[in-house]
């Protein structure tokens, strides 16, 4: 016999649907549980900056990892830079030098090793000393030695290199040069010009010859056959990273740098629609120099000395002259080898353009920001009418503009003056903190620091008066506040801190983190970003970790697997759920070299 139809009011197939539902319910929790389970160990960039409170509201227990040793790498890694490695430039084309760019090796190929010191490596020379010479051991290179001996850009004496001063373009030393070019540029010399970019830096004389005249400047040079450019400049205590203008962005927002410089850093300027040059643009605040001196600066005096002739330098100069007006440009001074443009103070001249201009205008689909791996265009970046104090005239000069909240606070979620101003009284009470904990922190122990994922650069700017100077890192992830950064008188750079950094090994003597795990949590592996640390730190240089209590166990037991010494501390306001781990990278030698 056929069974009855169901009816609606069935109880037994009212029933079912309720049943699937709470299965399906089950299993999508059981899902989610497995996936916090299997992640929560490392670490999706949230938010600007997680506060203390919110950690604290967490209630989670403290993150546990097993105990690790590393092993050491081969004496062969001494100068290891993963993302700019000369061992895989093979593997990228030569289309404009792009296999000198950051490439960063696969996860899969990872180091999980310390970077070992060379042999011999002893405690860098403090500063101001170490402005003109550096042990040679920490450098071991002697090609710029041998093959630029003539321009006396540094030479080798017992066991040091010193640093005259020289260049190709400085035949009476940097100082002379810097000299001509103040007269060139008066507002170098009252505060108006702060912060500075070299292009092409060499051994960064130039960079560091503007320290003592109050000017902050970022000497770029890419991992090429002088070995060690950045490096040098490094050990000397003189801010660099390495990097190169080719195919994408340098990773700086726009309308950040008062100047920029080129002595003869042979990038073909004219060359590729003018595309380097419409970088530099980018790059420049309104009102913002370029200085250029080498070929074909001077080419009357000049052209023998360069493989070429009169009337193809002539040539060269009239083309460079053509594009710089097209960008709005105007040739502001020229003296002897030195020629300073000068990038417009307004939106004027970029009103007359037309679409059939060239360069063209950049649209609107791209953040002039925008600097994390974006491809270089050739189009000219226009200043925003939306901040009428970006202009170099219109900023405050040097140091009033240190502790006034620029314009482009308003970009930052919680930005403003308010915010600005409670960022900075912030990290003075925090920094005279340190200090009770760290007493080297304002000697001159401590020279080069880097502040891993700043706001506003308050943590530098609490700083400003001790003998060192700070590499201010914005999350390429998070809220774009590099430019404040700048118009404070600081610099920086966008870094995503699921790769290795842009500097050579044992470069920095200090390295701050404020709540970085916390905020990068669920995109990297924790272990990873602390080898990192340790290819960049110095041996006996030290790191502030300021973290959630949830995460610093986990770091501590980590950080004693690279042979770091570390100690927890309360913060300022002795919070229960945020603390501090200061620790000191020990110095060792590998085996095989041992001393």
């Amino acid at each position: 016999m056929k069974k009855k139809d169901s009816k609606p009011g069935d109880k037994r197939y009212r029933l079912l649907p309720t049943t699937i539902l709470v299965l399906i319910l089950c299993g999508f929790s059981f899902y989610l549980g497995g996936i916090y389970r299997s992640e929560k160990n490392i670490i999706v960039k949230t938010d600007a900056r997680p506060s203390a409170q919110s950690r604290k509201e967490t209630g989670l227990a403290p993150l546990q990892v097993k105990s690790i040793e590393f092993p050491e790498c081969s004496i062969d890694y001494q100068d290891y830079t993963p993302c700019t490695d000369p061992k895989r430039w093979r593997k990228y084309g030569n289309y404009r030098l792009s296999f000198m760019e950051r490439h960063c090796p696969p996860m899969t190929e990872r180091k999980e090793c310390l970077v070992p010191p060379p042999s011999g490596y002893k405690p860098p020379i403090r500063w101001p000393k170490s402005k003109d010479q550096c042990w040679y051991r920490n450098v071991p290179y002697d090609w710029i030695n041998n093959q630029k001996a003539n321009q006396h850009w540094l030479r080798k004496e017992g066991d040091k290199f010193f640093f005259p001063g020289g260049g190709t373009m400085f035949p009476n030393g940097v100082s002379a040069y810097v000299y001509l070019m103040q007269n060139l540029i008066p507002g170098m010399k009252d505060g108006t010009v702060r912060t500075a970019i070299d292009t092409g830096c060499g051994v960064a004389s130039w960079g560091g010859d503007l320290l003592d005249r109050g000017l902050l400047t970022v000497s770029l040079a890419p991992r090429d056959n002088h070995e060690a450019q950045v490096q040098f400049a490094l050990e000397r205590g003189i801010p660099a990273i390495l990097g190169i203008i080719s195919t994408q962005r340098l990773p700086f927002p726009s309308n950040s740098f008062d100047m920029a410089h080129c002595s003869r850093c042979l990038i073909p300027w004219t060359e590729f629609d003018g595309i380097y040059l419409l970088e530099i643009h980018r790059i420049l605040r309104p009102g913002g120099f370029w200085v250029l001196s080498g070929p074909p600066i001077n080419y009357e005096n000049r052209w023998r000395g360069w493989n070429t002739t009169i009337e193809e330098q002539k040539e060269e100069f009239d083309k460079l002259k053509k594009l710089l007006t097209s960008m709005c440009f105007k040739l502001y001074n020229k003296k002897d080898d030195i020629a300073v443009w000068q990038k417009s103070t307004d939106n004027s001249c970029y009103d007359k353009l037309t679409v059939s201009s060239y360069p063209p205008k950049c649209d609107d689909n791209v953040d002039p920001d925008s600097a994390w791996y974006t491809p270089l265009r050739a189009c000219l970046t226009i200043p925003s009418q939306n901040y009428k104090k970006l202009g170099l005239t219109t900023t405050p000069k040097w140091p009033s503009r240190l502790n006034v909240a620029p314009e482009r606070t308003s970009m930052v979620p919680s930005g403003g003056s308010g915010g600005f101003k409670h960022d900075d009284t912030q990290w003075k009470i925090r920094v005279k903190h340190y200090k009770t904990l760290l007493p080297a922190l304002g000697s001159d122990k401590i020279r080069n620091v880097m502040d891993m994922n700043t706001v506003y650069g308050g943590f530098a700017a609490a700083l400003i008066t001790s003998p060192l100077w700070v590499m201010n890192v914005v999350s390429s992830y998070g809220p774009n506040s590099l430019g404040v950064v700048y118009d404070r008188g600081l610099i920086g750079v966008y870094h995503d801190w699921c790769e290795p950094f842009s500097t050579y090994p044992r470069t920095y003597d200090l390295l701050h983190l404020d709540g970085l795990f916390t905020a990068e949590s669920h995109r990297c592996e924790m272990k990873y970003v602390l080898l990192e640390m340790d290819r960049i730190l110095r041996p006996g240089g030290h790191t502030i970790i300021r973290e959630s209590t949830y995460f610093l166990d986990s770091i501590a037991t980590i950080s004693k697997g690279m042979r770091w010494d570390c100690k927890k501390h309360s913060t300022e306001y002795n919070l229960e759920k945020e603390k501090l781990l200061i620790c000191q990278k020990k110095l060792w030698y590998a085996k095989q070299t041992q001393q």
